[in-house]
């Protein structure tokens, strides 16, 4: 992890807000939604803006860290969803780090239509070791009973992958 570019990082860009991203579209495809999707409105849903947010930052990040070795995953989103953003808008997502931990940054985030700032707050991402990740991932699928890959399932001396905690990478931000 290079600290020195994670904190250099800011970022400002623009996302057109397609139809398929509206709360309404979203819970139609969800079983326990689809018996009041269409009474919802005509907005960008919640979980589509937190995921434009937080893949900005990862891509923010994932520059700044050996690839081969190491990714870089969500741990904790604050984001206040303050306006509708009908489909179409065009979001103004500015966004910059406010603090480094070991193995971890807290962006500041915020988001604007052509009308008011509809949405701000904080991501916090982990930088972990792919290999651990890749483990615990095939810990789970081997439980489940399913391969989604053979190497996957396995771990680099052929026994099965472990559940190894990541706890010590715990972001130290408050």
């Amino acid at each position: 992890m290079n600290h020195q570019g994670i904190s250099e990082i800011s970022f400002e860009e623009t996302y057109s807000v397609p139809p398929e991203q509206t709360a309404r579209a979203l819970f139609s495809r969800l079983p326990h939604g689809s018996d009041y999707a269409q009474r919802l409105i005509e907005c960008l849903a919640t979980g589509y803006l937190v995921a434009v947010v937080e893949s900005i930052c990862i891509r923010e990040m994932q520059r700044h860290v050996d690839a081969v070795s190491e990714v870089v995953v969500g741990r904790t989103i604050e984001l206040e969803h303050k306006g509708p953003i009908p489909p179409g808008s065009t979001l103004k997502l500015r966004g910059w780090v406010e603090r480094l931990g070991e193995r971890s940054a807290k962006f500041c985030v915020q988001a604007s239509d052509d009308h008011e700032l509809v949405c701000n707050g904080c991501v916090i991402l982990v930088v972990a070791p792919r290999t651990s990740m890749e483990s615990r991932i095939a810990a789970k699928v081997v439980a489940l009973g399913t391969k989604s890959d053979g190497d996957l399932a396995e771990d680099m001396h052929g026994g099965s992958a472990s559940l190894d905690s990541l706890s010590h990478l715990e972001p130290q931000i408050p």
